[in-house]
């Protein structure tokens, strides 16, 4: 079974501990598993040397927007604009090009055809996800996280996209224990492309 694992990198709505992303990336390094990052290009500006670790440490990123704002919201003009903005941020700060992986805030987009024909023009292919476990909900638990992970990926042997996000706490929190539970099944961890 492969598993592409997937962390969408960007402001969240509230305050949040320091430091969620270099535990991520530390569990992630420890574990030998290469995930893949959606950089929000306002956040990939703000943390650059954030942004250049996940890169050097070995995984994919892909285009998380620049505003994340909905995309089936914005008009051609401010589309395009936004995927470009981000791209160029990603590119001059990572020195990777993040297409042709995008990931439409809050999914909102993923089945417009307006908002995939702009992605298609521009490079891109939405990445969607199979197992979402809502760790960005604030009362969300290190405990539940890494039952619904294991859960989701497991209950029928297809292979899966899992959608984590790489601010909140209980997602560090749990990311060791869902790779040892994956680890255990002998699941192959994959970039999305390879689903």
């Amino acid at each position: 079974m492969k598993v592409a694992l997937t962390f969408d990198t960007e402001f969240p709505g509230r305050p949040t501990l320091p430091g969620v992303e270099d535990r991520i990336l530390a569990s992630l390094d420890a574990a030998g598993v290469e995930a893949t990052f959606f950089l929000q290009g306002r956040w990939t500006r703000a943390n650059p040397e954030t942004a250049r670790r996940i890169v050097e440490a070995g995984h994919s990123v892909g285009n998380h927007s620049n505003y994340h704002a909905p995309m089936n919201g914005l008009d051609d003009e401010l589309l395009r604009h936004d995927i470009r903005k981000a791209e160029g941020t990603i590119q001059s700060v990572t020195g990777v090009d993040p297409r042709p992986l995008f990931r439409c805030p809050f999914g909102a987009g993923q089945d417009d055809q307006r908002v995939l024909a702009a992605l298609e023009e521009l490079g891109y292919r939405h990445v969607g996800w199979d197992v979402d476990p809502r760790d960005w909900e604030e009362d969300r638990t290190a405990e539940e996280l890494e039952r619904l992970v294991p859960d989701g990926v497991l209950e029928d042997g297809n292979d899966k996209t899992v959608l984590l996000h790489a601010w909140p706490l209980a997602t560090a929190e749990a990311l060791p224990m869902i790779l040892n539970a994956l680890g255990a099944e002998s699941v192959q961890f994959v970039a999305p492309g390879k689903i």
